[in-house]
């Protein structure tokens, strides 16, 4: 599609930030520095685009990330050289592990100096080393005749499955350099990976012969809404990973959600003799490390070849995009295929022990996550987890989230992303708000974009369940340790006054009764609001959640 065309563009920065506002970006993410400047001055001078400064360039990272997966369009986020480059890292690491398209614009000293080491301010000579580790791929901008070709490839690598984070450098003297052009610009188009037909024809006459059939979807998945549908109202059960969750409806019978490691989801893959898994690594925390029997034959979908086989030995690997292998899988199948009718009642009634076990863990906490099922679900909320006990036990599984995009959580389990997630979801999703699931160890580190959010008024409510602890951590300690808790007692502000402080609406419950009722009042609210879960004074959970195994793989923990 055409967009425009350049007209009386002065410089490089003026240039960039046209085509990305004509290409449809709206939101851009960042920190401004000198070495970025000739962008963002153009940002602000042609008023086109929403400029979000965030505290630190892991939060603008973590907001980018989070806007994209719930918006489903490109996250952009500017860093400057050096340093800032580098804090953004963790953040983009997480990016890059959930897969979400987001296009990281980083710039580097005058090209003159690049690369030499000749100790000029921010430079780091192997910055391009560290950006290729932690991005889908890297591009650099070498002058003003290779700027339309580098936003190009970036935004197209950064949308293409499998997608991921792109670092796009820039010398801040491109920046300023004079462009004339007239090029035309044209909105990047995805690069869809067409499946080989054969592949397909050969699934198919295995799903013929199959009785109970599964279908296992990842975060790959998304985008296939339709399709895996489609399979499961034609007789597939569906399980999910956490990052798949809802690609079928969480409301579907069929629908195992990703109660994916009970003893009752194990009788379930033991009674099937199919398993086609769609976008998902079947991570070893989500596989007991891979060593989780799963039905056989196994088939595996996904957009990255280099996936195929990797974590579990498959009968066929189709390499495709999941929507288009799905659908070429549907269009050569019977209607209604002739699978076994008891097993979505099987899925169902596995589903329900699932849950049921977890309410008998949970004790009081019951109520609090009765409250944010009914309303997340409900008013489709986006619903943001960092990681925290509260989302290892009932916020990756329990909480039903009403749509793919909807769900956005640490993938990579990194602790204290969720305080700028929740912003850059709460951004994406307008007038809804986002419900975002913190704990007080891990708001630590994202303490500084509390400010971000009253400063955008964006529209959130941070659950906060304070236990004043890494209270993982001292449950791994008391199982595996004799009880030593070293190092996992952690201090905290008074969160009221911290609150007050920087004009942010703070609500508390000590009483689980009352959470339901004061969760209904934040989601009133206007803006941000910490909605504050005293721990200590409601007790333990029921049974104590101390994480996988000793040596096996977690859930991030903290």
């Amino acid at each position: 599609m055409d967009i425009g065309t350049l007209d009386q563009t002065q410089t490089v920065g003026d240039f960039i930030a046209k085509y990305l506002a004509d290409i449809g970006v709206e939101v851009m993410f960042g920190v401004i520095s000198i070495h970025n400047m000739p962008i963002l001055d153009a940002v602000a001078r042609q008023n086109r685009i929403r400029f979000v400064p965030a505290r630190g360039e892991a939060g603008a990272m973590n907001m980018a990330d989070a806007y994209a997966r719930v918006s489903g369009k490109l996250g952009v986020v500017i860093t400057s050289t050096g340093t800032a480059a580098g804090n953004a890292a963790g953040a983009q690491v997480e990016a890059l592990t959930a897969g979400s398209p987001v296009l990281h614009i980083t710039t580097q000293v005058d090209t003159e100096f690049a690369d030499r080491d000749r100790a000029a301010i921010h430079d780091v000579p192997r910055q391009p080393d560290m950006l290729k580790g932690i991005s889908k791929a890297y591009f650099r901008m070498w002058d003003a005749n290779s700027a339309i070709g580098a936003l190009t490839a970036a935004v197209t690598a950064a949308i293409s499955a499998p997608m991921g984070p792109v670092s796009l450098e820039i010398a801040v003297d491109v920046q300023r350099s004079p462009i004339n052009t007239k090029s035309k610009i044209y909105a990047p188009q995805p690069v869809r990976v067409q499946p080989n037909l054969q592949t397909v024809a050969d699934i198919a006459e295995l799903v013929k012969t199959a009785k109970r059939p599964l279908l296992w979807l990842g975060g790959g998945a998304r985008g296939a809404e339709k399709q895996a549908s489609e399979l499961a109202k034609r007789g597939f059960g569906i399980v999910t990973s956490t990052n798949g969750r809802a690609v079928v409806s969480e409301e579907n019978p069929a629908n195992l959600g990703a109660f994916n490691m009970t003893p009752d989801s194990q009788k379930i893959y033991d009674s099937c003799d199919l398993m086609i898994v769609v976008g998902s690594r079947l991570r070893g925390n989500e596989t007991r490390n891979n060593k989780m029997p799963l039905p056989q034959p196994l088939i595996q979908i996904d957009a990255d070849a280099s996936q195929g086989g990797r974590n579990y030995p498959v009968e066929i690997f189709a390499h495709g995009d999941a929507a288009l292998t799905l659908q070429a899988l549907l269009d050569i199948l019977p209607e209604q295929l002739n699978t076994d009718a008891n097993l979505a009642f099987d899925i169902a009634a596995a589903r329900a022990k699932g849950e049921g076990h977890m309410r008998d863990v949970l004790g009081e906490y019951q109520m609090i996550a009765e409250a944010l099922q009914s309303r997340v679900h409900s008013g489709r909320h986006p619903w943001v987890r960092d990681v925290t006990i509260s989302n290892s036990t009932f916020g990756n599984r329990y909480v039903k989230i009403a749509a793919p995009h909807l769900g956005v959580h640490a993938l990579g389990g990194g602790i204290g992303q969720g305080v700028s997630m929740g912003i850059g979801a709460a951004i994406a999703s307008g007038d809804t708000k986002a419900v975002t699931l913190l704990g007080d160890g891990g708001t630590m580190l994202g303490l500084a974009e509390l400010i971000t959010a009253v400063d955008e008024n964006a529209n959130l409510v941070y659950v906060l369940m304070n236990d004043q602890a890494y209270g993982v951590i001292q449950n791994i300690q008391d199982a595996q340790y004799d009880s030593r808790r070293h190092y996992s007692k952690v201090a905290v502000p008074d969160f009221g006054k911290l609150c007050a402080s920087i004009e942010m609406p703070h609500l508390k419950v000590s009483d689980a009764d009352e959470f339901g009722a004061v969760l209904d009042q934040a989601l009133a609210m206007d803006g941000p609001v910490v909605l504050e879960v005293d721990m200590t004074a409601i007790g333990p959970f029921a049974q104590a959640f101390a994480g996988p195994p000793a040596g096996a793989a977690g859930n991030g923990g903290k």
